[in-house]
């Protein structure tokens, strides 16, 4: 299969693109040759990470979205369609983390984990999947983690938002698979960004943004007859 233009052309929307993980998956994409949609919440930042993105010779479009927001999701998704007439990848990458003990847990920081995490990966979803039934194609990847599959003290928010999102991935492949639509999780472990608490790790033997987007890359290059459901991330040497 010719990875290179397979993708050229495809339309990739990437929520929580404006750093991280997110910009590495922009990145990514966009050397494949896909037009790259890029989604966050704060506009400055992410038309920042759309020029690094462009300064690569790709086209790239920065909207500010709250995926906590049905309502924003719907209104973005559909400014999406209008302009591209198409969408062949989404990326839910858009993800917030609350860490302490679950009866120190504030109710706001539980929703807004959740309404981020696991419902904003529903909502971007579902405002994607009838452009790609008509497409009878298209690839939705949920960058979930390691702490999907296994709890830690102190994770309990963040631990039941991905543990949420894996059985929202396996239920959507199931659903879709029929289409031609193919539904992936990543987990990775521990990445070496600003968005979690590294206390104690090493940051040289983490994993970097790259690693995760490396996998995406993987996952959207699969020939037609095959999908991968699951990637897990470690580090070779535990932080």
């Amino acid at each position: 299969m010719s990875t290179a233009k397979a993708s050229t052309g495809q339309v990739a929307i990437v929520t929580g693109a404006s750093r991280g993980i997110g910009l590495a998956i922009a990145e990514e994409l966009a050397r494949l040759g896909c037009r790259v949609v890029l989604l966050a919440r704060h506009s400055q930042e992410l038309e920042k990470a759309a020029e690094r993105v462009r300064r690569q010779g790709a086209e790239a479009t920065a909207l500010a979205c709250d995926v906590q927001s049905s309502t924003e999701v719907q209104a973005t998704f559909a400014k999406i369609l209008a302009q591209f007439g198409r969408a062949d990848v989404l990326v839910n990458n858009a993800g917030v983390g609350t860490f302490g003990s679950v009866h120190e847990i504030a109710d706001a920081d539980w929703d807004a984990v959740i309404n981020t995490n696991l419902r904003g990966a529903f909502y971007c979803s579902k405002a994607v999947i009838p452009q790609m039934l008509r497409q009878r194609s298209g690839h939705i990847i949920n960058i979930a983690s390691l702490a999907g599959k296994n709890g830690f003290a102190g994770g309990s928010v963040y631990c039941a938002s991905k543990f949420g999102l894996l059985g929202l991935t396996y239920s959507m492949a199931e659903d879709l698979r029929a289409y031609g639509i193919r539904v992936s999780a990543i987990c990775p472990g521990s990445v070496l960004t600003e968005f979690s608490p590294h206390a104690g790790k090493d940051p040289k033997r983490m994993l970097r943004p790259q690693d995760v987007a490396g996998i995406v890359r993987f996952l959207v290059q699969q020939p037609e007859q095959s999908f991968v459901s699951e990637v897990l991330i470690r580090p070779t040497q535990k932080p």
